[in-house]
This record gives structure tokens, sequence and C-alpha cells, in this order.
């Protein structure tokens, strides 16, 4: 269980409180420019974890400050130690975090950092706003019993379904000062079935107006979107490549405008999806003009940027400027910003690829 929480300038992610923020950057790409740029206009990001997008430099810094040992002692063998670097499975991917969450899991000065510079990439990367996730208990390492990163709970980081009303409490407690929304995330090839407790959550989140998405049908199957949607009410799915599988589910969340937070580089070396990046599901949500965003996930682990996952898209799966035109709007209209800040996004992409301005959604 995540929160997700907005912030509307350069500012650090509470690591109390707040686990999706959101920036309003001026994106440049002067730094980036080594990376092929296919389409070099303002983004919308909607599916990052903080946790999973530190720079490998921040870590060792960390580690030094804080007397850790590290596995490693370069930027290069630390890199060597925690990108995966084929395809493989949700399962060793989340593995990965073990590595170096106990370096920066309780440090306050740590997390500010790792927000802040996470905030400084992607405005680098052309994205003026971004939703970033992560689990206040797990990032502030508190209730972790007995091993932090090393338990079996098949919950992401395993994170614990207790601690989902508490997270749900922080976000009424801080839904008007930042706080947006919740996130389910978990390895689905552990257990596709949402705890009660998680259920009883997702209930508080709907009757206080909390805004929802969840992690499904990455590497499950469609029965666990379909729980998503009609038992936890998400409003967006996290991937869901899975759900081709069911195509009365597909046709469905397609007439409702459903929207998919899909992760092309993400999804093949997680093993979620054909390594093929021509098969991959998303090839056929661009062409029945579905509701869909592109994201990292967590380029730490991936090494990668959301340039890769643009250029990915161009390369093997026939994406044109036009169609990142659409799906940037789309991000922008499923966004979990209030009302007139959600039109203000929209209106500011819609000026910036000389489109006629719609606040229509």
């Amino acid at each position: 269980m995540h929160i997700t929480a907005r912030r509307a300038a350069i500012g650090f992610c509470s690591p109390v409180l707040s686990s999706l923020c959101t920036s309003r950057l001026p994106g440049t790409m002067a730094e980036l420019s080594s990376q092929q740029v296919v389409f070099n206009k303002p983004k919308v990001e909607l599916h990052v974890h903080l946790d999973g997008a530190i720079r490998v430099q921040t870590i060792l810094d960390v580690a030094k400050r804080r007397n850790i040992r590290l596995p490693a002692n370069t930027v290069e063998e630390m890199r060597q130690t925690i990108i995966v670097q084929e395809p493989a499975t949700l399962t060793t991917f989340l593995g990965k975090f073990e590595e170096y969450m106990h370096v920066v899991a309780g440090d306050r000065e740590a997390i500010e950092r790792m927000a802040y510079e996470l905030v400084e990439d992607k405005a680098k990367e052309g994205v003026i706003y971004v939703e970033v996730r992560y689990s206040p208990h797990l990032l502030a390492n508190t209730k972790v019993d007995p091993i932090p990163w090393k338990q079996t709970d098949p919950l992401e980081y395993s994170i614990s379904a207790c601690w989902s009303m508490d997270v749900v409490e922080l976000c009424k407690k801080y839904q008007h000062q930042g706080v947006v929304a919740i996130d389910l995330a978990g390895d689905e090839s552990l257990n596709c079935e949402a705890n009660p407790g998680h259920r009883r959550a997702y209930e508080e989140a709907v009757h206080c107006g909390i805004h929802r998405t969840v992690h499904a049908g990455e590497v499950g199957p469609p029965s666990v979107v379909k729980e998503a949607v009609e038992v936890l009410k998400a409003e967006r799915i996290g991937h869901g490549y899975r759900t081709l599988e069911d195509q009365a589910l597909y046709q469905k969340l397609l007439a409702q405008n459903m929207h998919f937070e899909m992760c092309p580089v993400s999804s093949k070396l997680t093993g979620a999806c054909d390594p093929d990046f021509t098969k991959h599901p998303i090839i056929r949500f661009r062409e029945d003009k579905a509701n869909y965003s592109l994201n990292t996930d967590d380029p730490l682990i991936f090494n990668s940027t959301l340039l890769l996952d643009y250029s990915t898209a161009y390369n093997h799966m026939g994406f044109t400027e036009d169609e990142f035109k659409r799906l940037n709007i789309n991000s922008a209209e499923s966004c979990f910003l209030p009302e007139e800040e959600k039109i203000e996004l929209v209106r500011t992409l819609h000026e910036a690829y000389g489109m006629v301005s719609s606040t229509a959604f």
C-alpha cells in the first residue's frame, strides 16, 4: 500500500506521509542529449516509484555517511549489483531492493535528497507533471518486523495488510495538504487476491474521496484487474497488460475509459511481457485508442529513463508524434490533481502541442 501526494513546485516528499509527489518544472533535455529523443515536448508521467528511482551516487554517499557497508564501492560496480540486465521475473526484480533500501530507509535527509533529485531528473526528461509513489512505513523503516526488506509477505517490499488502514488515515489527514491517492502493489506471481484489510482500506478511501490506483495484471491474470476495478474501485490500473487475455473485460474497460499506467522497458525486464517489443500488448492498446500513459516504473533498477521508454515505443511499436501527444493528454486528464489544476495542466499541453485546447473530459 502506498500513498500518493503532490507538490506544485520543486520540493521534497515527506518521508512520513507522501508517496506520490507531483512537480511542475520547465523540462530541459540538455543533459540527456546523448539519448535518442523522439518526442521533445512536455510529458506527463504517472507511474514511478521513489524508492526505485534513486541515483546510485546518492546510495553511495548515504552509505558512507551512515557507515553502512555495501557490496560495491563505485557507481559502476553498484549499478552491476542493482540493475536487472536481462528479462527475469517480478520476484527477481523486487529482490533488487534488498541491495540498497536499508541504506536510505529511516533517514530523512536521504529521502529528501532522493525526492529532490528525482524531480530534477524528470525535469531534464521534459516531464512537466509527475506522480511519484512510495510506501511510508517501509521508507521510514517503521514497524517492519523482523528484518526489513527480507520478509515473505507477497506485497511489494514485504508490506503487510495491517498497514493499509494506516495509509488511508494518512491520506485523510493530509488530503488537503498534497496527498492525492493510494496505491496497492505486490508480487502477483505469489498472491493474486486482495487481502480483506486492503478491501476495507479501499472502501474507506472511496468513502473519503481519496483517489485510487492499483497494480494489477502485470504478471497476474486478468481476474486481478477485474477485482481491482470492481472490488477496490480503482480509477487507474498500474500496468494491466494481462487484461487482453479477457476480451470481455478489456472491452468493458475501454468503454469506461479506464486509464492504464504502462511501463514498456519495465515490462520486458520483469518478465511481464514478451521480450520482443514488436509483440508488446501496448500495441493493441494503441491501435484501439485506449487511455494509457508511458512510464518508467523503477528507472534505477532498469537503468532507464523516460526517454528510453519513448524511443522504445517509437522504434519498435509504431508510435508517432501524434500518438505521443494523445497519450500525454490522456495522462493529464487521468491524473489525480484537483479539477482546476488538472484543467490547467491539460491546457498547458494543448498549447505546447499547438492544439486547440479543450477542457471537456
